[in-house]
Parts: C-alpha cells; structure tokens; sequence
C-alpha cells in the first residue's frame, strides 16, 4: 500500500521523538492513502513553519505482529478515542480508548478535522448529547490518515519516494 506524509521537509528517516503528542491517535508519524490531502498539509505546514510543501512517499507492509486499531468510519468509540488523545490532562491510560501509552503500534481511521473538532468541543461543552454528536458526525466529509507509534511500527514503512 502507498502512503504519503505532507511536510515541509522530505522525512528520509523517522524519528518518532519528532513527533507531536496529543494527535488524533496520540503520539506519532501520520500518513494518508490520499496523496492530495498530503499535499494540503504540506502547503498548510509550509505556511506555517517556513519551508517549502514536501510530501514524502512511503510503501507500506502490515508487520504481522503489530497492534493495529482500525477505525472504519467516525462514530462513538472513534470520537472518544480522538478526544481522549488530544486530552493532554487524560490519564486513564489503561483504556482501550487511548494511545498516551502507545498500546496500539498503528492506528487507522478518519482524521478529525475542524468540522469534527467543533462536535468534540459542543460535546464537552455539554451543549449536546453523545448521540447527537455520532448523529452529525454521519453528515461530515472524512478522509483517512494512518498514524504509526512506535519503531515496530516504522519498520514497515520503506521511502518510495518524494513529491515536491
């Protein structure tokens, strides 16, 4: 499978201590199967970190002995998942709905974008009920990203190339 990670740098190596914590699946290196969603995000992170848009190629073989959580479409347990994630105060590591811990080598699923991310906050707010939250979610326009945690996980991924 290809995947592509937009930047503003072409990544030839993985560092996963170059990664951002509190992201959708928590800690970790991002790609999607949609090479134009990686180009957005190399021309938005260009914008805001200098540089120039990059989007860095990579083939990836599933590790038969990686954790994989796999999110089909958004929904309750994927919404609390996201939200538990960019919670930088959760501490219920123990839970399957968290990767603070890493439990998960590779997580797939939607990408909780701004539409998403208003849910969340109306939500927490309690200005609306779980269900009516799943319930709008069904509305949105998603698009996917795969996130990896761990070097188990990076080992999978091999460079096949670079987009400027």
């Amino acid at each position: 499978m290809i995947l592509y990670h937009g930047s503003n740098v072409e990544i030839e190596k993985i560092d996963l201590n170059m990664c951002r914590p509190y992201k959708d699946f928590g800690r970790g290196f991002y790609l999607t199967t949609i090479e134009a969603q990686a180009r957005k995000m190399a021309l938005r992170t260009a914008r805001i970190y200098g540089g120039k848009p990059v989007v860095s190629v990579f083939e990836y073989e599933q590790s038969a002995n990686a954790r994989i959580r796999r999110f089909e479409r958004p929904g309750e347990e994927w919404a609390r998942f996201v939200m538990n994630n960019r919670d930088r105060y959760f501490t219920d590591f123990q839970s399957e709905l968290c990767n603070h811990d890493c439990k998960y080598d590779i997580v797939i699923g939607p990408v909780a974008n701004d539409d998403m991310a208003m849910l969340f906050r109306q939500f927490s707010a309690g200005n609306i009920s779980i269900e009516r939250m799943v319930a709008e979610m069904e509305y949105k326009e998603v698009t996917n990203q795969h996130s990896f945690h761990t070097e188990l996980a990076t080992r999978s991924l091999k460079k096949a190339g670079v987009i400027l």
